[in-house]
């Protein structure tokens, strides 16, 4: 039997990335070389998500993969953007790595953006939750135990009351008609903390829902066992 493709997962430590990510995993022919979150410095927290670095990194611990950070400046624009993400990506692709997986579902213009991208440098695009129904996906999540919270929430397409709720039943069925039951349309991110895939859970307090450019964010906080996880990775 040949060695598995090395290959890397496009994170950003929400249900969609956590889904994908359980796929390639279950998937033989791949190996996941490491996990790459883009981290707006100053803020220090996964960009658009709001998750400060400390919980991401506990994230990664407790799923046991290498994660690589690819750090923007405040307002970066595209050519920033993918000027760091293209250092990073020819790095791995000097270690033999061609492809990179997404959890995207059915944005074709992101997919799109992705693939370009990529071809930059001879690579491909793998979308393991492409076309798939998104509200059979939003219940798969629940049904296969993954625990998850809405970390961020678009104003002008969901009530900022759903900030900080529990992505469960009971969400689902509050949710209105025409957001997209996994928020693919950007209604509102999430953060995963436990799950088929993690070793543990990702503890956390609860902080404040507040207002920042436009969007509503809910602050998780570390707690000291999330902290302690942090501090084995950066000792």
């Amino acid at each position: 039997m040949s060695n598995p493709e090395p290959v890397l997962m496009c994170w950003s430590g929400g249900k969609d990335s956590a889904m994908a990510l359980s796929a390639v995993l279950r998937d033989p022919a791949l190996h996941v070389e490491a996990l790459v979150t883009t981290v707006t410095e100053g803020y220090e927290r996964i960009s658009m998500h709001g998750v400060r670095c400390a919980l991401l990194e506990a994230q990664a611990q407790a799923i046991g993969l290498p994660l690589e950070q690819v750090r923007i400046p405040q307002q970066a624009s595209n050519e920033s953007y993918e000027t760091q993400m293209r250092a990073l990506l020819e790095r791995y692709l000097a270690r033999g790595v061609r492809r990179v997986v997404f959890g995207d579902l059915f944005l074709e213009d992101i997919r799109a953006y992705r693939e370009q991208q990529l071809a930059k440098l001879g690579m491909a695009g793998i979308f393991p939750l492409w076309r798939k129904d998104t509200r059979k996906l939003a219940q798969a999540c629940i049904d296969e135990g993954w625990k998850v919270i809405l970390v961020c929430v678009d104003p002008r397409q969901l009530d900022p009351m759903f900030c900080g709720r529990e992505f469960d039943w009971r969400f689902l069925a509050d949710l209105p008609v025409q957001v997209d039951p996994c928020g693919e349309n950007g209604e509102f991110h999430t953060f995963v903390y436990d799950g088929p895939i993690f070793q543990r859970p990702v503890e956390f307090a609860k902080g404040a829902v507040v207002e920042r450019d436009g969007f509503w964010f809910c602050d998780l906080l570390p707690t000291a066992s999330s902290h302690a996880a942090d501090l084995a990775r950066h000792p």
